[in-house]
This record gives structure tokens, sequence and C-alpha cells, in this order.
């Protein structure tokens, strides 16, 4: 093997130094070895703590070709991170998106969760559920060893990562040798809880052991997690786009206020507005084992199995408005951007509602790994691995799916929403008893529905690579790095929907099945009250709750295909309306790459140079059962039921693609501190998987401005990012350095999910139809509004109804307009260019510290809200920042963190929003959060934790502030724990 001289610097030899072995060092490594060397040893100090982990981290940042950051053990326990996805949010250009208060997902430079790669070990790992995107929010630091984020192209690295790519690097048992362990307990606080304990467990622990001379390693990791908490929110489902000439054209001019100056030609309404109160419990368990086996120095075998599983028990109230539109609309008011922040509204209903769902996410991972230093030029790694990932909301013992059962009235004159103040819209509700406040024997049964959706995700894979390192030529080449992959992965789901059970609609009534006791009357105090507009004196009120079981109890008894009909029969069956829609997708990749690695000096300058070329091939075949439509009933005044026939069709596609993946780095060191670097490369993200399944999917509930049918396409190419990335590094002292970095991402084959309005033949349309149109002139004759309760009533009354209350279309109906979406390469290419910087710094033997860092991101692929046609913006795109302070000496150790994110867009379309797509845009946050630890001696440590001390809120938009969305709020918890290890 040839010795290839180069230029270390003194921080490098320092480092060297310091560091011994300590990159494979397990997370319960914290004390330096105080032994006295033997004669003839060299004495090696490891530095521990937050210092040695920011040492291990800049020395892999240092030492790494093309752009890398990481995080390292010491760091993983001494954040008061509850997942990985938070430890990660630490990294310059990384964000994290949230659910139910805890990070989720990344997003990195701009690039959201489907655009990142998470690999266990250098294994790619399957998504969650029927989805690319891995969910770390499942996965805790216990035997974790070190996170890297490789933020350019590798043509070593498996592909998919075309924002970054996350390697999880596990525990290794022979890293260290002999008996190490150690075992933490916490007790969770989480002051937003309310139905659950007010203080639950966590317990985890690490233990490694070598035999035999350290020719057997054995290693096991584990945590368990309970997490009781409440999650208050507001929401709107949707806006929904009227043209002017969809506005009621006879509205007393007195009625309306119009202050549009921006957009003229459009106004904006909310399709609904509701409250609700989440009560959460959460169980989270993960466990590794890992054997190890090295016979002879040059030769290790592993076998790791890697395991987690998280279950989470919602119970959910909630209470609000629906609203359709067209003539019913009496008054509002618009702002400069055609939003309503007031509308009084005629028809539809209010409710009351209850929901329960229990999910349950387990993943497991088996891996064998082979590695072999054949001699001093050749090095072989042979890896296999068998992955899943399976999401499934059936674990509630009493249904089996996720329940939501909705009672109310549409006995009212009008409702009334304003968000002319607070940051909480405020809703009225002029009942027919002639108040704002219904009265429990006043409240009816609309419906309620149960759905079945689980998924599952599986991968696997066999990688063989190899090392050649050049002793036979003297030429720079340092070293050939090649293999060969092949990776299969599948991804499978399913949703079963009982349909609208209950009548539904009012109508029939069934106000006397529900007893006034059944009924718990509760005023808003201390609801959202962090919001400005909550609490107290927030309109609604009040609220009613009620037992979930005992209202399907009643409902069963009394809502029975005897009373209302077969079809309209209540039922908690999944599958009562039919057989439900299947969709399977299969990827298989086969690749091969070769890198080069190439050292040199050029004028005393030391330079790396690492080129390298991967190709691969994916064939992409799908499977879909899919439901084929017959017609579309009119059941109640708000709701509508697609019809489907019986069994399913069975529908087969195939797509395949090709990519070549070049990528080019240079590394110099400019001068003993500076270190310059170049990359180029290509990579790429693969489509999202719901849209490479086949099939056509029409909307089972298709309400009045919300009738999608969706279509996917196995013959889309993946995204292809073409990145240019320059940065400078001055590592000035130890354990400090800044950074800066400029980079820019040229995206090809951007997808379009741009909907197309078509019909279908059979397919004919109630609405404005002759009957309709017919029922409109006559409740107009009478003076009576025509609203779509007094058109159902009108079309019963006519007879136009059977006994069940269900309207079916007539030949002479026009033809539904369906928006189809479905997804299509775009020719032209989109850019995103940014700069990071990075600072870190600690104050000699002072023991204070900080870091700081920050991410601009920009490019012609933001959204634009004055902008009517369907957008196809960058998902997740924002400037981010993060803060640390720290002291750590003495055994004392605290530190402070602060999170920011600016605002961004979760997604184009809402759940009830109309055919142009509009965004749901997620506002600025910023979160604090601390932790204290004290080592009582070299084996116990106590620490107290605190995540959203500060009691940050969430809160969501459409295409303008103005157009709320939802706002949530959880509160701060703390954790207060000892550690100890032996």
């Amino acid at each position: 093997m040839k010795n290839t001289s180069f230029k270390k610097t003194q921080l490098a030899t320092s480092m060297a130094l310091l560091m011994g072995s300590t990159l494979a060092l397990p997370t319960y490594a914290q004390d330096a070895e105080t032994a006295t060397p033997a004669e003839g040893e060299v004495e090696v100090i490891q530095v521990s703590g937050i210092r040695g982990s920011m040492i291990r981290s800049m020395d892999l940042k240092r030492s790494s070709s093309g752009v890398v950051d990481a995080i390292s053990a010491e760091e993983l326990g001494k954040f008061p991170d509850t997942n990985l996805a938070e430890a990660l949010q630490r990294i310059t250009g990384v964000t994290i998106s949230r659910n139910n208060g805890e990070g989720s997902q990344i997003t990195v430079r701009g690039f959201g969760p489907e655009f990142n790669l998470v690999t266990l070990n250098g294994r790619q790992m399957p998504g969650t559920g029927f989805t690319r995107s891995f969910d770390l929010a499942n996965l805790s630091s216990e035997g974790v060893n070190t996170l890297e984020l490789q933020k350019t192209a590798r043509a070593e690295n498996p592909s998919g990562g075309l924002g970054a790519t996350v390697n999880i690097i596990t525990m290794k048992p022979l890293a260290q040798s002999g008996q190490n362990a150690t075992i933490s307990v916490k007790g969770i606080y989480d002051t937003s809880n309310e139905a659950g304990d007010d203080v639950t467990p966590e317990i985890a622990g690490v233990y490694t052991n070598t035999f035999a001379d350290d020719m057997f390693g054995f290693g096991v990791s584990f945590s368990h997690q309970e997490r009781d908490f409440q999650q208050q929110s507001a929401n709107i489902q949707g806006w929904v786009l009227q043209e002017n000439d969809d506005l009621p054209q006879n509205i007393d001019p007195s009625n309306v206020v119009d202050n549009r100056t921006n957009i003229t030609n459009a106004a904006f309404f909310p399709k609904d507005m509701n409250y609700s109160i989440n009560d959460v419990q959460r169980e989270r368990q993960n466990g590794q084992v890992t054997f190890q086996f090295r016979p002879v120095d040059e030769f290790t075998a592993t076998i790791d199995y890697t395991a987690s599983r998280a279950t989470t028990g919602t119970n959910s109230v909630g209470w609000g408005i629906w609203n359709n539109f067209g003539a019913n609309i009496n008054a509002y008011e618009l702002d400069e951007n055609g939003t309503a922040v007031y509308a009084d509204i005629s028809g539809d209903d209010g409710s009351f509602t209850a929901s329960r769902n229990t999910t349950r996410v387990d993943a497991r991972s088996l891996g064998v790994n082979l590695d072999w230093m054949v001699n001093d030029d050749w090095h072989l790694r042979l890896d296999y691995h068998d992955s899943y990932n399976k999401t499934d909301n059936g674990y509630d013992e009493g249904l089996g799916s996720s329940g939501q059962i909705i009672l109310g009235s549409n006995q009212l004159d009008s409702k009334v929403y304003d968000y002319r103040e607070g940051e909480i819209p405020q809703v009225f509700v002029n009942w027919n008893n002639g108040t704002n406040e219904i009265m429990p024997g006043e409240i009816d049964s609309n419906f309620s529905q149960f759905i079945y959706s689980p998924g599952r995700s599986d991968i696997e894979q066999l990688q063989l690579d190899g090392t050649w390192y050049n002793s036979a030529w003297d030429i720079p080449l340092v070293k050939i790095d090649f293999g060969v992959a092949r990776t299969e992965q599948s991804l499978s789901g399913f949703t079963a929907w009982s349909g609208l059970r209950g009548g539904p609609g009012f109508s029939p009534s069934f106000t006397e099945i529900f007893p006034d006791s059944m009924f718990v009357r509760n005023d808003t105090s201390g609801f959202l009250d962090a919001f400005d507009g909550g609490g107290a004196g927030m309109n609604p009120g009040y609220y009613y709750t009620f037992d979930f079981d005992e209202a399907i109890a009643r409902q069963l008894q009394f809502i029975t295909a005897d009373v209302v009909g077969e079809s309209n029969a209540y039922s908690i069956d999944p599958y009562f309306s039919g057989d439900p829609s299947v969709s399977n997708v299969e990827e298989t990749t086969d690749s091969i790459y070769v890198q080069t690695e190439w050292d040199f000096e050029v004028s005393d300058y030391y330079v790396q140079v690492n080129a390298g070329l991967r190709y691969e091939e994916t064939e992409v075949p799908s499977t879909a059962e899919v439901r084929v439509p017959i017609q579309v009933n009119w059941v109640a005044a708000g709701e509508w039921i697609t019809v489907f026939q019986e069994g399913v069709e069975e529908q087969d596609f195939t797509g395949k693609y090709d990519v070549l993946l070049p990528m080019f780095d240079v590394k110099v060191d400019v001068t003993d501190d500076i270190v310059a670097r170049f990359s180029w490369g290509k990579s790429i993200t693969r489509a999202p998987i719901g849209f490479l399944q086949g099939g056509r999917s029409f909307s089972g509930s298709p309400k009045i401005g919300s009738r999608v049918v969706s279509e996917g396409s196995t013959d889309l190419k993946p995204y292809e990012s073409t990145n240019l990335d320059l940065s400078f590094e001055w590592y000035y002292d130890e354990a400090s350095y800044a950074s800066v970095g400029l980079f820019r991402k040229s995206v090809k084959n951007y997808i379009d999910t741009q909907g197309r309005l078509e019909t279908f033949d059979g397919l004919n349309d109630i609405y404005q139809g002759p009957r309709w149109q017919e029922a409109v002139s006559a409740l107009q004759a009478e003076g009576i509004q025509a609203t779509d309760s007094n058109i159902y009533d009108y079309f019963r009354e006519a007879g136009y109804a059977d006994a069940d209350g269900v309207v079916e279309p007539n030949s002479d109906d026009p033809l539904i307009e369906w928006n189809v979406v479905k997804p299509r390469n775009l020719d032209d290419s989109k850019t995103v260019e940014g700069i990071e910087l990075a600072v870190q710094h600690t104050f000699g033997e002072t023991g204070f510290g900080f870091g700081a860092n920050a991410t601009l991101v920009d490019g012609d692929v933001e959204y634009d809200p004055y902008n009517l046609e369907q957008q196809n913006p960058l998902v997740g795109i924002s400037d981010s920042a993060n803060f640390q302070v720290f002291y750590e000496k003495e055994g004392l150790s605290v530190k402070v963190t602060y999170a920011w994110r600016s605002d961004y867009v979760v997604g184009i379309g809402q759940a009830q929003g109309s055919a142009d797509n509009p965004a749901t845009q997620f506002d600025t946050f910023g979160q604090v959060d601390a932790s204290i630890n004290y080592d009582v001696n070299e084996h116990l440590t106590v620490f107290l934790e605190g995540v959203n001390i500060n009691d940050e809120t969430e809160r969501g938009y459409g295409r303008f502030e103005e157009q709320f969305l939802f706002a949530r709020q959880y509160g701060p918890r703390y954790t207060l724990g000892a550690r100890y290890s032996f």
C-alpha cells in the first residue's frame, strides 16, 4: 500500500492526539481515562463532554470530502432533544417539521422530507408508511454514535438525497474494549397534559462487551418513552376562490365592505371554522442488538437488528361550522387581497365532534456486514439488509379503525365568521331558538365515518463495495472506490372507508335518541389562551362534549336499516361502503459506481480531489385495485356520496428510467487553519410514491367545489439536480471555527400537479341540473333564500328524493366537472441558491462557549400568492438559524438553544380548498430549549431539561396571513432524570 505524504497542520496533529479512536465511542463515554500509561505507551488524553463532542464533530467536518456536518454522541446526550429530528436541527441548513409538538422530519437547504435520504449505517431506510419520508420522531438517540449529514453529491452514496443524505451511525461493540454500560431514567412533565398522567417515564440503556481478547463483541441498546399531552387547535380546512360572477349579485350593498386593491377579480371565503382539543398518549420503544466477530485484525463480521415501535392514541373533541357558498352569503367584508375577514352565511350546520384514533408505526431492520482488508491494497465490504416500516391506524381495540362522530344541527338562521381582530377567528351561530347557543335537546345526528388505511414500505438491499489503494503507480492517485448494488423497494397500502354513516345530514331527525344528560357544557377558559383572541373571551365561548362510546351505541341501536334504509344504516365497519382501493408500487434499482481520490501539492498548497460517477437503472411496476364509480348521489344538504360498482378493477402499469450521476470535489488547505472547498455533482430524488401508483381514484365524498380525481403515473422521471458548492472554513482554535458556504441547485424534471377539469360519461351532476334550477326559481319566487338546505328540502317535498332522502342523478343532468390531478414532469428547470454561515467558539479554559449558524435560501421556486393559477413551488424552502450557549466545567454542564425558522410552504392544496390549489403555509417559528447536567461522581449524572420553555405556538395560513388555516398550542415540557455509567 502506498504511503502518501501530505501536510498536517498543527491543529490536525493535536486533534489526532486528542481524539484517539473516540469517533467510534458510544453515548456513554464521558470521563477521561486517568490510569497511568505503561512504560513505552503513549498517553492519549481523551477530551469528553460537550467540548470533546464539538472537537470530534469539527474534525469530521474538516477531514471529509465535500460538505459534511455531524453531531457526535455526547452532543446527542446533552441536547434536550427528544428524537433524532430535533438533534439534526442544530446542524447548519437543517430545519424540521413538527408533529404533536416534536420534531418529525427534516428539510435541508430548502428541500423537504421527500428530497432527503436517511440511511442507517449506510443502508437506505424505508419511508414511514406509504411514503418515502422517514419519520425521525420514532427514533431516540440511545445507541446512536454519530449523525452525519452529507450535503454534496457522492458517487458512493445511495441515490435519493437531492437535498442531503443523513447517515445514522450506531454503536459498534468492538470499537471499545471490555464492558461498558449506561442507563438513564427520566420523568417527563408536560404542562399541556389534562387527561393523561402528569408525569410519564422514560428509561434507556446501552450495554457493550467484548470477549476472547476482543474477538467477539456484543451490544444492546433500548429505550422506552411515554408522553401524555394535549394539543389545542383552531382550524379551517380550506379557502374557496369565488370569482366575481360567483358572488351574490342581489345582496344589499350596505352589507358589503369591499377593500380589494391587490386582487380585484376574485374573493376568498373559508369552507369551515372548527376548534378542537386533542388528548394524546404516546409510547415509543427503540432497541438494537449487535454482534461482531473479528477472528483476525483484517476481517470483521457484524450482524445487527434494529427495531422501533411508536404507538399514538388520540381522543379528540371539536366544535365548529360548515359553509357552502352562492346566494346564501348575506354580508361580507373583504380586505385588500380579497380575503373575507367577515362573512354572514346562511344554511348548512354547526356541529360537535368526537374522534378516536390509535396508530402504530413499526420499523425493523436486519443487517449483515462483512468487512475484509484483503491486503495493503484491497479492502472489500459486503452488506445486506432487509428492512420495513409500516403504519397501521387500526389499533383501537373497539373500532379497528379511525373513527369520527359528528353531532349538531342545521336549525339555524346564519353563521358569522369574524377575523377582524386577534389571532383566532371568532364564530357566531344564530340558532333558530333565538340565541347564539344551541340547547342539548336540539343536538341531532349528522354523520359518522370510520377509516382504515394501513401502509407499508419494504427495502431489501445488497451492496458490494471495494477500495483499491494505489501502490503500483507513482502518481497522486490515492485510492479508487467502487461498488455495485441492487435495491428492491416495495410500497403498498389501501384505504377502507365506511362512507357517511347515520343518515346523514339531520334528515330524518334523531334528537330524541340523545338524552340531555349525555352532553357536558364547557366554557373556553384556558383554551388557546396563548393567542390573542383565545380563552374565555372567544366566540363561541362554549362547547359540548359527549362520550364517544355512548354516541356509537345509541346510533347503532336506533339508526338501523329498518329506519333509514340499508345504504344509510349506522355501522362502524370501515368496509361498509365496499372493497377498499389498493395500491402497490415496486422499485428495483441496479447501480454501479466508481470514485477516485487524488492528493497532491500545488505551490505548497495541499489539494485533495475526489471524482466519481454513479449509474443507476430503475424499473417501476405498479398494480392498482381501483373502484369504478357509477354515480354521485345527493344524500343530505351538504353531503354527496360517490356510488361504486361491486368489486374492484385491477390495473397494471410499468415505468423505467436510468440516470448518470457524476461528482467532483476539490479541497484545498489554503493555510494551516483555512480550508476551501468546491463541489460539483448531480443528485436525484425519486417521485413521491403517491404520484407513481397507477390507477384513478375518485373522491368518495365529492362535496360541491371539492370534486377531485387523483391519477398516478409510473412514467415519472426523478427530480434531478445539478449542484454547485463553494465554502471556506477557518479552524482558528481548539473546538472553534467559522465557515461560510454558498450553494446552488438547479432542478429539472420538476413535477407539476396542476389539475384539469374533465367529465366522465355516466357521472351526471344534480348540482345546477334542471331540478336544481327549478328549486332555485321556486324558492326565490316565494322570497326564500336558495341555500343548499332549502334546495334539498324542496327536492324532498317535490318527490325527487327516495324514502331514505337519497337524490339520484337523472340522465338530463349535466356531467360532473371533476378536477383531475395527474402529475407530469415539466421541461424547464428551477433553481435554489443560498448561503450558510456558522461559527463555533470556546472561551479558553473558562468553560463557556457558543455556537450560531444561519441559512438564507432563495430561488425561482417560491409561491406567489397573487397568482391565481395553480403553482408548483418548492415545498419547505425557508431561512433558518440556530443559536446555542453553554457552560461546562467541573462536572456542571448547562446549555441553552434557540431554533428559528421563517415562514414556509408546507404543501400545495388544502383539504377543502378550491381547484386553484391554494398553498398551506407555516408561520415563523422559534423555540427555546435548555438542559442542565451535573456529574455527581464519575458514574452518576443528574439532569434537568426543558423543551419549548418560551411556550411557542404554531400558526398556519393560506395565500395570505389573513387566510387563517390553523393555530396550535402545546405548552412547555420538562424532564428530570439521572444517568449512571459503569
